[in-house]
């Protein structure tokens, strides 16, 4: 009897906290999963932009791959605060708002993104913020103002020269001396003149070739003789040896005259910077499919955190000097863009004191034909190229 007692007060027991726990269950409001109003989700899926919508306390109700790509959402989290703080003034007056903003990317920082970002209210609950990517439409349009402003600068010094120098020779009409003096300076102003607008002009003619559909097989040794010829005066007038060696028999595939020109501006470049009676180097070499021509010089060299900057228009390591020289400041750049239409890239190896070397890598021609019936190979126009292995 006192143990049935006990298993019937144990029972008892065991029905009240069942029902003490049921009533404390249904006193809990049910906290449901996040919902967006109907047909949001697929309007959403077709905007083409990235999205988050947020809900009252800035939890990440939903996003889409693209938010969490820009690293504008991480987990169930909004990264950066000028979103939030927009966020939160259309929550408070309900007007939809639009912003650019330039924010890092991803946890350390390192880059950013230009996104151009609308909020607006979404349902009762809810804040939408859509975000565009603009970080390449600012690159380019700052890289265009840039390139004015640097154009604008560049021709704005030869032309005011050349307009003083002109005022000087009608002053000393009667000096002869003078008037002889003040020509050869109007000479090597024109000349400069002359290669900037030149310059100019092969960079944007660049933009509008395409080397895929237009460009032909290129016989590379032809190409670098007839680049040396076009630098000849500029050697002797230093007394530097250019000495072409290598491989005669590459070929590429692209345009003659804008390869011409590039390797033109390269030897240029190790001329103009090489001390007199020095020698500049260029050879040839094929391996792992791929051409290479390489420029070396006996020049000052180049700092590491100039390397880096080398190829941009118009800058120069040593403004002086390479006024000096006569360079304009877009050599190096075209030749990169030469490069890049070409499916090719141009390095620089170099440390102050000890010259520079540049080379550049082009994919070998493959030919489409047999042996006995090979691909005509094209010249620059105008090529008075010579297979000599020194041109003084």
């Amino acid at each position: 009897m006192l143990a049935g007692l006990t298993g019937l007060l144990l029972g008892a027991g065991g029905l009240l906290a069942f029902h003490i726990s049921q009533r404390r269950r249904d006193a809990v409001p049910e906290v449901l999963e996040p919902t967006l109003p109907d047909g949001t989700a697929e309007i959403l899926s077709i905007v083409g932009r990235a999205f988050v919508v947020i809900d009252e306390v800035n939890g990440v109700v939903r996003a889409n791959p693209a938010a969490y790509a820009y690293g504008l959402v991480r987990g169930h989290t909004v990264v950066h605060q000028e979103l939030l703080d927009l966020a939160a003034r259309v929550r408070a007056d309900g007007v939809i708002e639009e912003r650019q903003f330039e924010l890092p990317r991803g946890p350390l920082g390192q880059g950013g993104i230009v996104v151009h970002v609308r909020v607006a209210p979404l349902a009762e609950r809810y804040i939408l913020l859509l975000a565009d990517d603009r970080t390449e439409i600012t690159r380019t349009e700052a890289i265009r103002n840039d390139f004015v402003a640097n154009v604008s600068h560049e021709l704005k010094t030869p032309v005011g020269a050349v307009s003083l120098l002109a005022e000087a020779i009608e002053d000393a009409a009667g000096d002869e001396v003078a008037i002889k003096r003040f020509a050869g300076r109007l000479h090597k102003e024109t000349h400069r003149l002359s290669a900037l607008v030149q310059d100019i002009i092969e960079l944007s003619r660049l933009q509008g070739t395409d080397v895929v559909l237009q460009g032909r097989p290129v016989d590379v040794a032809h190409t670098l003789a007839e680049a040396v010829d076009r630098n000849k005066l500029t050697a002797e007038g230093k007394n530097i040896a250019v000495k072409v060696g290598g491989a005669r028999d590459a070929v590429v595939h692209g345009d003659p005259d804008l390869l011409m020109t590039a390797f033109r501006n390269l030897v240029d470049n190790a001329i103009r910077y090489s001390p007199e009676n020095t020698t500049v180097g260029v050879g040839v070499r094929v391996r792992d499919d791929l051409v290479e021509v390489s420029v070396t010089d006996q020049g000052p060299g180049i700092s590491a955190d100039d390397q880096e900057r080398i190829f941009e228009r118009f800058y120069r390591v040593d403004s002086a000097r390479s006024r000096q020289t006569g360079g304009t400041g877009l050599g190096l750049s075209i030749v990169k863009h030469v490069m890049s239409n070409h499916g090719g890239e141009v390095t620089v190896w170099s440390q102050p004191g000890q010259g520079s070397t540049f080379t550049v890598r082009l994919p070998v021609f493959e030919e489409g034909t047999t042996a006995e019936n090979p691909p005509p190979v094209d010249e620059p126009r105008g090529s008075r190229a010579t297979h000599s292995e020194e041109n003084r």
